[in-house]
């Protein structure tokens, strides 16, 4: 199959399948290493779809899952805190889109999340207990930054709060 066809494949599977799709997974499927798969992926954003790369897979937001309202959280707390922060936001019907931090040499690193239950958070955390893989804010002493998807303002409020409560907001010292 060429090039052309195995992308519009790939974007056929992204687009219609119902979770994430693993580049592993594309790669089996299409025949071709995971590496091609990531490149054709590259490929198809630089043609403007909008393909995200979570922890999970790939995905293509659906109008449905599409928030309303976008708004930024700094947060700082331990490693061993990251389930229970992701937990208080999902649990309010949040979205976790993704996890930005500062770092000294390349500047911003973006991860992909899009986590919206407990499950999506379990599933997250186990991955990162059951392998060598460090999170992005252990690079930063914790400090990190969640783009959240919330319905409205007042929505994105109520997180606010509830971070801020459980003592996982970034209050800079003056």
């Amino acid at each position: 199959m060429n090039a052309d066809l195995r992308r519009k494949k790939i974007l056929n599977i992204i687009s219609h399948q119902k979770g994430p799709s693993s580049a592993s997974l594309l790669a089996e499927k299409m025949n071709v290493s995971r590496q091609i798969i990531v490149g054709d992926v590259a490929l198809l954003r630089a043609q403007g779809y909008d393909i995200i790369a979570t922890a999970r897979g790939y995905i293509i937001p659906k109008p449905s899952e599409m928030n309303h309202y976008i708004g930024k959280v700094v947060c700082q707390h331990s490693p061993k805190d990251t389930k229970d922060e992701l937990y208080k936001i999902v649990d309010l019907e949040a979205r976790v889109l993704d996890v930005i931090v500062e770092h000294n040499l390349y500047g911003e690193i973006r991860g992909g999340l899009n986590l919206s239950s407990r499950k999506e958070v379990d599933e997250f955390t186990r991955k990162v207990d059951n392998s060598e893989i460090k999170l992005l804010l252990e690079l930063t002493q914790g400090i990190h930054t969640h783009t959240i998807g919330c319905r409205n303002k007042e929505h994105f409020e109520e997180v606010l709060n509830e971070l801020d409560k459980s003592g996982y907001l970034y209050h800079s010292v003056r």
